[in-house]
């Protein structure tokens, strides 16, 4: 089996292609009028209020530092803003996060329709390639910030409903969409249905709660008699080769040249792909959130073949993204090998859950985790097309065309 690389340039260019076409220029500010007071859009947080933003987000795993890592990492992927909310006094209560990005529409649609558009896209290459205005973050989940001042949630998502309208015209985006939210936030982001948004599913995140002694012990209770055979069958089998050996680091720096092509690797294979990370950020992640970042290493006679990108936060180790040699992969099982390290680590280290990001659902499946739900919600920047638009949005909705994600045991939650 030969190396597939991708080189990061190759990368990068790809994305610009489909998502960065005719950038608008970036804006130094724009304000707009609203019944709470004003939002005023910049590019960069005034100093004044860097006591809020950092607020907004201070319970979050992503916390306002791992935006600042994406927005410099990606800045040449995503046209980055951020909303400063103020009150009647002027006062800035809360700063959202949120990002510009031509969206294409066909993403996670059935092959059989891609191919057919892409077709047409031969003569008319913009075809279902939207601008986009993103509530959210680039390469994570979206999260709601906090207000300062004892101010609720529901306040948030009232004012945000309000003005992205306005600013999605301003920034000439015809889609505004939340971002892959977490379940739990569908009670404070309910506020937008009065504003014309509509709720999907997202491709969920998986969960696995971790209330087991050993690895030996989720294998034993958790599995099936078939999984555990397969399992083991796999284990006897990497074990015939040279050994795999696990280390765990919170800063990827020293090792970076090693680790990116592994990435690299992944996101070539990717069939659906929306941020592509670069060498800063998984340097950023170590170096400017050590207290969180963890990074498991893979070795094979003093080789990296494997690495997990994570970020550890209240208990939970929140796996979000990863690297795989696929020249040794296959042959050694490297995938089941690197669940089993990272399971056992996590246990012995006493984390209660691991969360895994979306996407290959077929192992996850099998390991017995557990679906944790993303939504998003979408409405047209201009009012007399969103009835239009609400006919087609669940055609969009990308959980629909995986089979897999409707063999989970909780499966129902995404509604």
């Amino acid at each position: 089996m030969h190396e597939v690389t991708y080189s990061q340039a190759g990368l990068k260019q790809a994305l610009l292609n489909e998502s960065v076409r005719n950038e608008p220029a970036r804006i130094h500010e724009l304000s707009i009028a609203g019944s709470f007071g004003r939002a005023l859009v910049v590019s960069k947080i005034p100093l004044e209020d860097s006591a809020v933003w950092e607020h907004g987000l201070k319970d979050a795993a992503n916390d306002h530092r791992y935006y600042n890592v994406t927005h410099e990492a990606l800045q040449d992927q995503f046209s980055n803003y951020y909303l400063l909310l103020k009150d009647s006094a002027d006062s800035t209560l809360a700063v959202q996060p949120f990002f510009v990005v031509d969206q294409d529409v066909l993403l996670g649609m059935p092959a059989f329709f891609t191919q057919i558009m892409e077709r047409v896209r031969g003569r008319f290459p913009s075809l279902l390639k939207l601008r986009t205005l993103m509530v959210g973050c680039s390469a994570g989940e979206g999260q709601l910030v906090q207000a300062s001042g004892g101010v609720a949630s529901s306040w948030v998502a009232r004012t945000l409903a309000e003005v992205l309208p306005r600013v999605a015209r301003e920034l000439k985006a015809e889609l505004i969409v939340f971002k892959d939210f977490p379940k739990a936030e569908r009670t404070k982001l309910g506020e937008l249905n009065q504003f014309g948004f509509k709720r999907i599913s997202s491709m969920p995140a998986t969960k696995l709660e971790l209330n087991y002694t050993s690895f030996d012990h989720y294998l034993e209770t958790a599995l099936s008699a078939k999984m555990r055979k397969d399992l083991r069958r796999k284990f006897r089998k990497a074990a015939t080769g040279p050994a795999i050996t696990m280390e765990v680091v919170h800063d990827i720096t020293p090792f970076i040249d090693e680790a990116f092509p592994l990435y690299e690797q992944v996101v070539r294979k990717s069939k659906l792909k929306f941020e592509v990370l670069t060498k800063a950020y998984f340097m950023a992640l170590g170096q400017k959130m050590g207290d969180k970042a963890i990074f498991m290493v893979w070795r094979q006679e003093g080789r990296m073949v494997a690495f997990n990108s994570c970020i550890a936060h209240q208990g939970v180790l929140r796996d979000n993204y990863v690297g795989f040699d696929y020249t040794v992969a296959l042959d050694f099982h490297l995938y089941f090998v690197s669940r089993r390290d990272l399971f056992s680590w996590a246990i012995k280290n006493g984390y209660h859950t691991y969360y895994s990001a979306p996407l290959n659902y077929d192992p996850k499946l099998h390991l017995r985790q557990k679906l944790s739900p993303l939504d998003i919600y979408a409405r047209t920047s201009r009012a007399w097309l969103n009835p239009l638009f609400h006919l087609f949005l669940p055609l969009m909705e990308p959980t629909r065309y995986d089979p897999l994600i409707k063999r989970f045991s909780n499966a129902d939650e995404l509604a």
